[in-house]
């Protein structure tokens, strides 16, 4: 018999055997499910959808996450980027599609993405025109927003989960605790390579003391139907100028976000920068498949950053061992069964999982700034895009000004406004920032920063240097 070697688990394209690749696969899916349905909940009731519809559009969210995901670690054509992202429902565009489902009705808001996700779409296949723009702080600015974004989303998952009525009740926090803990004391005691599935351990271990608490709601599995198939075209598309702009607005926003989340991936699982192609392929597929996910009634879909935070935990970037999440994934837009019980999977329990999830993703985008190098200049882009965009976006009344459409844009989006003001920046400074009357420019400051500091150093025989030129 064949002894599997975990080293394949680290490889894109390792030989790693199907019933030891489901673990891996299934603990992506635990990572994104309930995020992944939720942005379809609340646009749904914005709507007025009626709860039939509303559970059909889940069937969709599933089938259309496993497809993108697929697409991703398996380029078709020039769509994909052939790395280990996960797809899903954005919760990005929640905001804006609330105001065109309530204003224009539901039918504008599905024409809207298909437009949207065209324009995307072909963006990404000539990324190579305007990628150059987003040079390798603004990427690490971007990643590390995303990182910052999403803590609030795992605290609020930690606390029962949003409009919950019994956030922060004792029975949430022990929840989230206890799911934390688990996590932890796996990632700590376990041997060898088991380490890599901490959060799936903390997932089961907090699933089965919901249900010990009782708070696991199993009603949906009484109801379930055995198989249903998916609505193909349940609305008719409708093409309102407005809600095209807004919502197409949005879609840039997302590519921006992609591009963190494909820069991420690549610095975190594979330890290189991101190649031309595969960026292109990621933002290209994000904008398609959105308009496929749109044919199915269902919103628009893009990588998962959450799932960049499980890479980065793990080190797993194997991609048949993340196309068995995919799988089953696909499985569940028609066997709703399978749906039920990933849902019925408490948000408290999520939430403790997560949120170290998130902060890891913080950590790698620090780890981008240092790749692309302590300047002046970088620094003065980290700084000034982090506080303009973090810090703006948490008073939103600050975009009063703006019209309502730029409002829906900015206004909440810490990721938005941090990559324009990055991107601005990153335009109009200089290659060269002049410190006490000297022009330094980017490589040559760092060489005199490390040179004055070693000179400041005292001498000493025997102190070695890393490859980087840093003290060890």
């Amino acid at each position: 018999m064949k002894t599997f070697d975990h080293a394949e688990l680290y490889k894109l394209d390792g030989d790693v055997p199907l019933l030891r690749s489901i673990p891996y696969g299934v603990q992506h899916i635990l990572a994104m499910f309930v995020a992944n349905l939720a942005p379809i909940f609340i646009v749904a009731a914005a709507a007025g959808l009626d709860d039939g519809m509303t559970g059909s559009l889940v069937q969709s969210a599933m089938l259309i996450a496993g497809i993108g995901t697929l697409i991703q670690l398996f380029p078709v054509w020039r769509l994909g980027s052939g790395l280990p992202i996960v797809m899903g429902i954005s919760f990005t565009f929640v905001t804006v599609l609330c105001g065109v489902a309530a204003t224009y009705g539901y039918n504008a808001a599905i024409g809207a993405i298909m437009v949207g996700g065209i324009i995307e779409g072909v963006l990404g296949l000539f990324a190579k025109y305007w990628r150059r723009i987003i040079s390798p702080i603004v990427a690490a600015v971007v990643v590390t927003s995303i990182g910052f974004s999403l803590l609030n989303v795992g605290a609020t998952s930690f606390g029962g989960g949003a409009g919950a009525p019994d956030f922060g009740s004792p029975t949430n926090i022990a929840l989230g605790s206890i799911a934390l803990v688990s996590c932890l004391a796996f990632q700590i005691l376990a041997k060898g390579k088991t380490k890599q599935l901490s959060v799936l351990f903390g997932l089961v271990v907090g699933y089965v003391a919901a249900l010990v608490m009782g708070v696991v709601d199993l009603s949906g599995f009484s109801e379930a139907e055995p198989l249903a198939l998916p609505q193909f075209m349940p609305f008719t598309p409708e093409f309102e100028p407005s809600a095209i702009i807004a919502v197409t607005l949005i879609f840039l926003v997302s590519a921006t976000e992609t591009i963190g989340d494909t820069s991420a991936i690549s610095m975190v699982g594979l330890a290189r920068d991101v190649r031309e192609k595969e960026l292109s392929g990621s933002i290209a597929c994000d904008g398609f498949v959105s308009s496929l996910s749109a044919c199915f009634g269902c919103l628009p879909i893009t990588s998962f950053s959450q799932n960049v935070g499980l890479v980065a935990m793990t080190k797993v970037v194997n991609r048949r061992a993340i196309a068995t999440g995919a799988a089953i994934m696909i499985a569940a837009g028609f066997l709703p069964i399978i749906g039920v019980v990933f849902s019925s999977l408490p948000e408290a329990v999520l939430g403790g999982c997560t949120i170290m999830m998130f902060g890891n993703i913080i950590v790698s985008g620090f780890q981008m700034i240092a790749r692309a190098g302590f300047t002046q200049r970088n620094i003065l882009i980290a700084a000034l895009s982090l506080s303009i965009g973090i810090g703006f976006t948490q008073v939103s009344d600050i975009f009063v000004l703006l019209p309502e459409m730029l409002q829906n844009v900015f206004a909440d989006n810490c990721v938005a406004v941090v990559f324009l003001v990055a991107v601005v920046a990153n335009l109009m400074l200089p290659k060269t920032i002049s410190i006490d009357g000297a022009e330094l420019a980017g490589e040559a400051e760092q060489q005199r920063i490390d040179a004055a500091t070693d000179q400041a150093a005292p001498a000493a025989e025997g102190v070695a240097s890393d490859a980087d030129g840093g003290r060890v």
